[in-house]
């Protein structure tokens, strides 16, 4: 048995391949070196020094695309010379955020990847975000790697035209979110989602595959307007910012495009907020103010345009929403009844009408002229957060710091219906224009979207009330044919209890009442027979009805015999009812009613006390 080296006890991830004698792996103590090791030996062979603190080494093992894609690894291997071990290629990831492939004959670095997808913040010291962990994935799937912010980054290698290494990212997946603070649907079909969260950076995810599709990366704190004072204006096809505007004193706390011209966007800077105008968006561009005026007395939480881009809501924590005319910012009128600070302002698409949610838990709808109170929305039991129109007006849904997501009719004032589906408080809400979705999320870092479910809810109603009258119709001619046990069990299916007693009362007078019913009786299922209970049950209980319940009561049990209505209780005990109950109350009433009435009730009464 031979020892392992001391030197060997301070390093960890020790990762060989069975085509060769070397292993590399991770120091301890030292962790920007790789240590190799001579597997013949148990000896230590050489330091590899990365300059950057590393997470994983990974061998690379020949035969596979990856090692393929690296041009020269055969040659490589084979040029040795006699007993000397076959060289091995080996990756690594550290803080950098960068995947970088060595070779362990000569120490050389052979790929290093040019710019890191970890979106690396080097401006902060606690912010720095690199790679935590990589494999090789099996059956040539590419290269998994681990972010510390729990992104899983899939890299399809392939080789360029001047044969050399090439990672590209095939798939992004975010396991967390961090705290989300917006969103909104981007495309022309508006197939994806960008969202903002507590981080640097802007991700747009692909609703269809849910995956990451790109990050935005360039502000130091939150975009797109964010806490480093700046406002970044990003082109979505390129995937690059192609406009910045600088300058401003404080945090950008507000952002909103115009509608119409799509040629000016609005930023709130504290107290303060100005137009800016992009004449070309081709290349990137200083955003220049058009106007600033100081709008309120404390900071503004929210910016809304008019369709018409005429004018420009504001809503602030003084308490006050302020409508502005365009393009010179001038006051217009102010909106004044809210208790607490608003964190929401909207317009609707149709009326001229704006509404705004408070931290007063309401939700206000204001008229544009003149600035009054049109209606008020209570409900929440915390502050609400947003309130957006839909269905052209007639609704809206909001959100707030109760994690709840409600719907409301403007019309009636009420709340349509409320989704509890966060655990934390809900900031971010966005509508589809074009697609019938809704998309939420908070401060839980999740991320909930919501399909409009109504025109598809009345078009089943309507069916459903289709399918409704041709069974009627059907029960109805089944009736003129005198085939009644096909119109019962249709009362059955129809659930139309009213109409069984009339069926039931029209056998009683026909003189072969006792043939009908021994063939309807055996048809039903053992759900019929529950119902017919609690028929039973109900009928008996009335004077003038107890009589038909009675002749049904001995129809059934002349028919059926005793073990095959015990049998009911299964299906009756999991729907969570006592079959028993069912038929011992209309023995009760029977007994109280009908205790002089003609053999044919009290045999019935008999029957079911011998049960």
């Amino acid at each position: 048995m031979i020892p392992w080296p001391d030197e060997a006890m301070a390093s960890i991830d020790v990762v060989g391949s069975p085509a060769s004698q070397e292993a590399p792996s991770k120091n301890r103590f030292v962790p920007e070196v790789v240590n190799l090791w001579d597997l013949r030996n148990y000896g230590f062979k050489t330091t590899v020094p990365t300059y950057e603190v590393l997470e994983t080494v990974c061998i690379i093992h020949p035969g596979i695309h990856l090692a393929s894609c690296l041009g020269s690894y055969e040659q490589h291997s084979r040029r040795k010379k006699k007993n000397e071990a076959p060289s091995i290629y080996f990756l690594t990831v550290g803080e950098h955020g960068i995947v970088r492939i060595w070779s362990s004959k000569g120490a050389a670095c052979l790929f290093e990847q040019q710019s890191s997808d970890a979106t690396v913040s080097s401006d902060k010291d606690d912010s720095r975000r690199g790679f935590t962990a990589a494999v090789v994935l099996p059956l040539d799937q590419g290269l998994l790697c681990v972010t510390a912010d729990q992104q899983f980054l899939v890299y399809s290698p392939m080789q360029s035209l001047e044969e050399k290494l090439e990672l590209n990212l095939s798939k992004r997946l975010v396991g967390y979110n961090e705290e989300i603070v917006d969103m909104k649907f981007l495309g022309e079909e508006e197939h994806f989602l960008a969202v903002a969260t507590n981080l640097e950076q802007v991700r747009v995810y692909d609703l269809e595959s849910m995956s990451c599709s790109y990050v935005l990366a360039g502000h130091t704190d939150i975009v797109t307007g964010s806490k480093d004072n700046n406002v970044r204006l990003w082109e979505q096809e390129s995937r690059s910012c192609i406009g910045v505007g600088t300058g401003h004193m404080g945090a950008v706390g507000a952002v909103a495009f115009s509608k119409k011209r799509r040629n000016f966007l609005l930023a709130v800077v504290g107290v303060e907020f100005g137009w800016s105008l992009s004449e070309d968006a081709d290349q990137a561009i200083n955003l220049k103010a058009r106007a600033v005026v100081a709008a309120h007395d404390k900071d503004i939480n929210s910016l809304a345009v008019s369709p018409n881009d005429n004018l420009v809501c504001s809503g602030s924590q003084d308490r006050t929403a302020c409508l502005w005319r365009l393009p010179d910012l001038v006051s217009v009128v102010v909106l004044k009844g809210h208790k607490r600070g608003i964190w929401s302002v909207e317009f609707s698409p149709v009326d001229q009408c704006v509404i705004t949610a408070s931290s007063d838990k309401t939700v206000k709808i204001w008229a544009i002229s003149d600035g009054t109170c049109l209606k008020t929305f209570e409900g929440h039991t915390s502050s609400v957060l947003r309130a957006l129109f839909l269905t052209r007006g007639t609704q809206f849904v909001s959100c707030g710091a109760d994690g709840l997501v409600k719907l409301w009719a403007v019309r009636t004032n009420e709340c349509i219906a409320t989704y509890d589906q966060h655990d934390d408080k809900v900031w971010a809400l966005t509508i589809g224009k074009k697609t019938e979705m809704l998309a939420t999320g908070g401060s839980d870092a999740v991320i909930n979207l919501w399909h409009d479910s109504t025109a598809a809810d009345k078009e089943e109603a309507f069916h459903r009330e289709e399918e409704m009258v041709l069974k009627g119709q059907e029960m109805e001619n089944a009736l003129s044919d005198a085939d009644y046990t096909k119109a019962i069990q249709i009362a059955f299916e129809l659930r139309r209890p009213h109409k069984l007693f009339d069926m039931f009362a029209e056998l009683c007078r026909k003189r072969n009442a006792e043939k009908q019913m021994e063939k309807a009786i055996p048809a039903l299922g053992k759900e019929e027979f529950r119902l017919l209970f609690e028929y039973l049950r109900e009928w008996n209980t009335k004077p003038k009805l107890c009589h038909v319940a009675q002749f049904v009561l001995f129809q059934v049990f002349n028919v059926l015999p005793p073990t095959e209505i015990i049998k009911i209780s299964g299906v009756v005990i999991e729907l969570e009812t006592d079959v028993r109950e069912l038929k011992d109350e209309p023995v009760m009433h029977s007994d109280d009613k009908n205790s002089n009435e003609e053999p044919l009730v009290e045999s019935a009464t008999e029957n079911v006390r011998t049960l």
